[in-house]
C-alpha cells in the first residue's frame, strides 16, 4: 500500500496531463494582433518570446532561453527568416520565429529551410493573392479550432493506458500504465513525424514546379 495515493504515478501523471491541457490553449494565443505594431530590435524580440513561450520550456531547462542572438543569426545565415531591416525584425519575422520554434520539435532544420523558404520568398513582402499575416493568422485559427479534438485524444489515450495490466500488483502495475501511456503518444508522434518527412520529401522532388 501506498502512504498517500496523491504521490501515485498514476496521480502524478495526471496532474502534469491537467496542466499541458490548461496550457494548450496559450499556444494558440499568438496571433498577429499579439505580435507589437513597430518593428523590434534583437533585444526586444528575444524579450517578447522568452515570456510568451517560456511556459514551454521542459521542467529543470529554466535557464535556457526559447531563442538567443546566435539563433536568430544562424536561422538567417540558413535561409529560414529573411535578414532585419536597419537591425529591425517586423512582425512577419516575428511570425516566422513562432513557425520555426513549432517544427524544431518534429523536424531537421534542412527539412524546415526547405519547406518555409518558399513561403517567406513568395509572401513575406506584399502579395496580391494574400499576406503573411493572413497565412499565419488562417493557421493558427485552424490550430485553435483543432485544440478540444486534441485534449480529448490526449485524455482518451491516458484513459486507455489506465485500463491495462490491472492483473498486476498495484505499484508495478501503475509504472507499467505510465509507460503504456508514452508508448500511445509516442506511436502518434512517430507516424505524424514520418508522415511530415515524406510530404516534405514529395515537395522536394516537385519543388521546380512549386510557386
Amino acid at each position: 500500500m501506498k502512504e498517500d495515493t496523491d504521490k501515485s504515478l498514476i496521480y502524478s501523471a495526471s496532474t502534469v496531463i491537467s496542466k499541458i491541457i490548461e496550457e494548450m490553449d496559450a499556444l494558440f494565443n499568438i496571433k498577429d494582433d499579439t505580435f507589437p505594431i513597430n518593428d523590434l530590435y534583437m533585444d526586444q524580440v528575444l524579450n517578447f518570446f522568452n515570456d510568451k513561450l517560456e511556459y514551454t520550456l521542459r521542467k529543470g531547462d529554466l535557464d535556457e532561453k526559447i531563442l538567443t542572438k546566435t539563433m536568430i543569426n544562424n536561422y538567417a545565415k540558413m535561409d529560414l527568416l529573411p535578414p532585419p531591416v536597419k537591425k529591425k525584425y517586423s512582425r512577419e519575422h516575428m511570425m516566422t520565429l513562432i513557425f520555426i520554434y513549432f517544427f524544431k520539435g518534429v523536424m531537421s532544420i534542412n527539412d524546415i529551410q526547405m519547406l518555409i523558404k518558399p513561403i517567406t520568398d513568395e509572401y513575406f513582402e506584399d502579395n496580391d493573392s494574400i499576406s503573411y499575416e493572413e497565412i499565419y493568422d488562417r493557421l493558427f485559427n485552424l490550430g485553435e479550432m483543432r485544440i478540444e479534438h486534441l485534449k480529448d485524444d490526449i485524455l482518451d489515450k491516458f484513459e486507455s493506458s489506465k485500463e491495462m495490466f490491472d492483473d498486476l500488483p498495484e505499484e508495478e502495475a501503475e509504472y507499467l500504465k505510465i509507460f503504456a501511456y508514452i508508448c500511445l503518444l509516442s506511436y502518434d508522434v512517430f507516424v505524424k513525424k514520418l508522415l511530415i518527412e515524406q510530404l516534405i520529401d514529395d515537395l522536394k522532388d516537385k519543388e521546380s514546379s512549386l510557386l
